[in-house]
Parts: C-alpha cells; sequence; structure tokens
C-alpha cells in the first residue's frame, strides 16, 4: 500500500492534570459536539543520533491505536500547518521506503533510532457547526513519555489539542478565550516530542540572511538566491528518488541554477571556498545529466517519428532508439540513484547550507545591491554579447556549433542572473532574464539537434539495414538539419533583442 498524504492544521495547549474541560459549546461557530471517544495511542518516534529531523522540526513516528494507525511523518508546511505522510504499519523497526525518501536529504546517511516513546490516552471530542459541517477535533490527551535518546528521562503531563477537519483558522481566534477561561495557556512546545526531549530539543535551523533590498548587501541577492535553489533542490531529491516525472530534471536545473549565482557573483566570496562548491554542483548536475539527456533525445526522435508519419516504416528504428536510449536512460537514472546515497552527494548538502549560512563573503558582498549587481549582471550581458560576436566569426559546421552551444551556456547564466535580481532592479530585470532565456530555449533546440544528428549519422552506419529504415533516418536526419538552419535565424533575432537591454545602477 502507498503512502497518503494530509495537510495537518492544529494549535496544542498546556492543561494541569485537574483543569475541567472548556466549553466548548461557547466556542463561536460551534453548534454542537459529538459523544466523546476514548483511545490509547502508542507512538514510537525516531531520528538520527545527532537529532537531524528535530532540528528541522520534523517527526517521524509508528503509532498504533486510534483511527490512523500506522507511520506517520510530518513535515513543518507554514504556521500552524505541517505536511503528513501515512505509510502502513509494516515491522515496528524498520521505517517505509516512501517515507525514508522524503528524509534522506535531511538524515544524510546517519542511521535512524528510536528516540523516544509516548503512551497517549485520548479524549476527542468532534466539534461540529450549524450545518453540521465537521469543523475540528478537541483532544484532550493524557501523556506518559519515556525519552531514550540522547538521555533517558521519564515525564507526564496533559495537554489540549485542536485540530482542524473542515473549519477555517479562525477558529483557533473564536477558540482562545473559552480555552484561557478554562485555565488552559498555549502550549510552548512545538510538539509532543519537543516537550518528551526537553532540554535536547535541538534549537530551530535559524534563518541567518536578510531580505534583498537595494540599499543593502549585495551578498543578500546572492544568498537568497542560493536558499531557493537549495530549497528546490531538496524537493526534487524526494522525486528523484521516487521516480516523479521530471523530477531529474528540475533537480538539475536547481543545481546549475545555484552554480550559475555562483560563478556570476564570484567576486563576492572567497575564491577558494566558492570554486570548490561550483566544482562540486558542476560534478552533481554532470550525474543528473545522463538520465535527463537520454530521456530528451528519446522524446524528441519520437515525436519527430510521429510527425513524419513514420511508424510503421520505422520499426526497426523505433526498436533502436529504445534500446540505446532506454538503456542509457535506465543506466544514468540508476546512476544519479547511486549517487544520492554517496557521502559526496551528503557532504555537498551540508556545503550548500553552510555556504547560505555562513557565507565565506569578501569585502565587495557589503556594498550596495542595487550597484553591485547592475555591474556584475551587466558583466554576464557582456559575456553573452562576446560569444555572439565570436559565433559570428565562426566557420560553418562543428566550429560554429560549438559557438552556438557556448552562446547558449552565456545566456543561461544571464538569465539565472537576471533572476536574481527581479526583486531590486524590477521591469528591466525580468525582460532580460525573459529575452536570455528565449535565446537559450532556441539554441538548446539547436543544440540537441546537434546530437541528434549525431546519433541518428551512427545508427544510419549500422550494416545492412533495412531499406525503409535506412530512409526513415534520412527523412529524420533532413528534419533536423532544417531545425538547425531555423533556429539559428531565430537565435539572431532574439539576440538583437537581448542586446538592448541594460540595468541602471
Amino acid at each position: 500500500m502507498a503512502s497518503t498524504e494530509s495537510l495537518e492544521t492544529e494549535q496544542k495547549f498546556d492543561a494541569d492534570a485537574s483543569t475541567p474541560l472548556p466549553a466548548l459549546l461557547d466556542i463561536p461557530g460551534v453548534e454542537s459536539v459529538a459523544d466523546p471517544v476514548e483511545d490509547r495511542l502508542e507512538a514510537v518516534y525516531f531520528d538520527t543520533p545527532s537529532l537531524s529531523l528535530a532540528a528541522r522540526r520534523i517527526t517521524l513516528r509508528r503509532r498504533t491505536g486510534g483511527t490512523d494507525h500506522g507511520w506517520h511523518l510530518k513535515i513543518p508546511a507554514g504556521t500552524d500547518q505541517r505536511r503528513e505522510l501515512h505509510a502502513p504499519l509494516g515491522q515496528p523497526e524498520t521505517v517505509p521506503e516512501e517515507l525514508i525518501n522524503h528524509v534522506a536529504v535531511y538524515v544524510r546517511g546517519e542511521d535512524l533510532r528510536t528516540i523516544t516513546r509516548l503512551t497517549t490516552r485520548r479524549t476527542t471530542h468532534r466539534l461540529y457547526g450549524p450545518g453540521g459541517e465537521h469543523l475540528a477535533d478537541f483532544a484532550d490527551d493524557r501523556v506518559h513519555a519515556e525519552t531514550l535518546h540522547p538521555g533517558q528521562t521519564m515525564q507526564n503531563w496533559r495537554e489540549w489539542e485542536i485540530e482542524l477537519v473542515h473549519g477555517a483558522p479562525q477558529l483557533f481566534t473564536a477558540a482562545a478565550e473559552p480555552l484561557a477561561a478554562a485555565g488552559a495557556r498555549p502550549s510552548q512546545y512545538a510538539s509532543k516530542l519537543a516537550r518528551a526531549l526537553g532540554d535536547a530539543w535541538p534549537p530551530a535551523r535559524a534563518r541567518h540572511w536578510e531580505e534583498p533590498r537595494k540599499k543593502g548587501p549585495a551578498v543578500a541577492v546572492v544568498i537568497a538566491y542560493l536558499d531557493g535553489q537549495i530549497n528546490a533542490l531538496f524537493t526534487h531529491d524526494v522525486g528523484v528518488r521516487q521516480e516523479t516525472p521530471d523530477a531529474v530534471h528540475a533537480m538539475r536545473s536547481a543545481t546549475r541554477r545555484a552554480r550559475s549565482a555562483l560563478r556570476t557573483y564570484r567576486t563576492l566570496f572567497n575564491k577558494t571556498e566558492l570554486k570548490k562548491t561550483a566544482d562540486e554542483l558542476k560534478w552533481l548536475a554532470r550525474i543528473l545529466g545522463q538520465a535527463r539527456d537520454a530521456e530528451v533525445m528519446r522524446d524528441r526522435l519520437g515525436q519527430h517519428i510521429h510527425d513524419l508519419g513514420l511508424e510503421d516504416a520505422a520499426g526497426t528504428l523505433l526498436a533502436a532508439l529504445e534500446l540505446e536510449l532506454g538503456t542509457a536512460y535506465n543506466t544514468g537514472y540508476q546512476r544519479v540513484i547511486k549517487t544520492l546515497r554517496t557521502g559526496r552527494y551528503y557532504r555537498l548538502l551540508d556545503r550548500l547550507e553552510i555556504f547560505r549560512d555562513h557565507p565565506p563573503a569578501t569585502y565587495l558582498a557589503s556594498r550596495p545591491a542595487r550597484k553591485m549587481s547592475a555591474k556584475l549582471v551587466d558583466q554576464a550581458a557582456k559575456r553573452l554579447r562576446r560569444a555572439h560576436k565570436a559565433a559570428k566569426r565562426s566557420e560553418e559546421g562543428s566550429a560554429n556549433d560549438a559557438a552556438l552551444h557556448q552562446v547558449r551556456k552565456d545566456a543561461k547564466r544571464l538569465r539565472h542572473a537576471a533572476e536574481s535580481v527581479a526583486g531590486i532592479h524590477g521591469k528591466p530585470a525580468r525582460k532580460l532574464a525573459k529575452a536570455a532565456r528565449l535565446v537559450q530555449k532556441i539554441l538548446g533546440d539547436h543544440q540537441d539537434s546537434v546530437m541528434a544528428r549525431a546519433f541518428l549519422g551512427r545508427l544510419a552506419a549500422e550494416p545492412d539495414l533495412p531499406e525503409r529504415t535506412a530512409q526513415a533516418y534520412n527523412r529524420l536526419h533532413t528534419l533536423e538539419e532544417r531545425i538547425a538552419h531555423d533556429t539559428e535565424a531565430k537565435y539572431r533575432k532574439a539576440m538583437k533583442k537581448t542586446g538592448r537591454i541594460r540595468l541602471r545602477t
């Protein structure tokens, strides 16, 4: 059975053992309260020896009893909200793989162990609105906690919890006065696990950087952009492990964006630390690229075969495509999965977070963001124009293809640079990013055509090809030549627009 996901929205309150229940019908909007339901819940919580999940306010537990028994993974998703993923009970000490996939990017190779056991006597009161809608559940919990790591402690407490079902967050505000009148206090703990761990509960990973401002430090622009790419990388790490469509491409894009930003703003950082980080990002992008490139080629040629109506004539060709490209994709994907389990990958994640949280900044990093970023982004634009001029001077054939590929890479870097400053340069930055993206997209199609023609040429060189298959190769090759010719014309037109945009200091 696959895992399921929901969004949990709740608030917790501390109550003394002898505190009477609040007058739940006094909560504005609550029309009726169902008869109470009692459950005994046994929960075992898991984390690494360093409490890496707790530091990110993530909880992983296996719970028996109640209506939602099974494995639960809770990940913060905003104020009073957490994403909650469920998996079947399975084995007591074996965390389901589908949940491990969601935390591997945080656990980073450490073992998961039992850290706390909780026994809860829960009395649940369902709260209903005027139309009979199930607004929320009010839970009266009496908890016994046994902590096993990092120290061994035992404690008991009582707490109340309101969890929304179909009600709106305004219900929390409405319930505040009746609960306070009964003697409840908003809980100082984020979760039962936090209370059980007490002083051992690790501090939350704090945000160390400031929002980019025009007159703020230039380093804030880079770090904010890098943070976005780190978060994207973490998100798509899960997708890659679960074979989510397009996850490899999205993870590769986040990796390239992060590296591109570091290279654009390289003068703001210590050269040695920046190079180490950029080199490791390049390594990861290269690993991700093998599967992605095979996927793109397979989809591209498959679409061409369909557009040209060659399905019936290209049986041998289709088999060759699937054999080579399908095998290349599968091999590349397995290499990606293997890489995501290596110490080198986990060290890269550590390095990225350290770079973000404690930037190895030079004196230039404190310069005003608007002026410094305009200068560095315009340098990226000049680099693109130089590559464009070199492409115009290049000879036809492989030299021209290589020159245009360099233009594409420089357009991509300019696009990412312009995206990073959209918040402080506004419309000009957005226009520049859009124009650079167009150049990148056009030349991406051109480069795919270059690779496709080389691939088709290699397959067409096989001996004893059926005549109809050879004809299909020729038609595909001719189509790719036409695409390459058309993209060069489109590219020259797009570059005229890109070259006219500047950022003002």
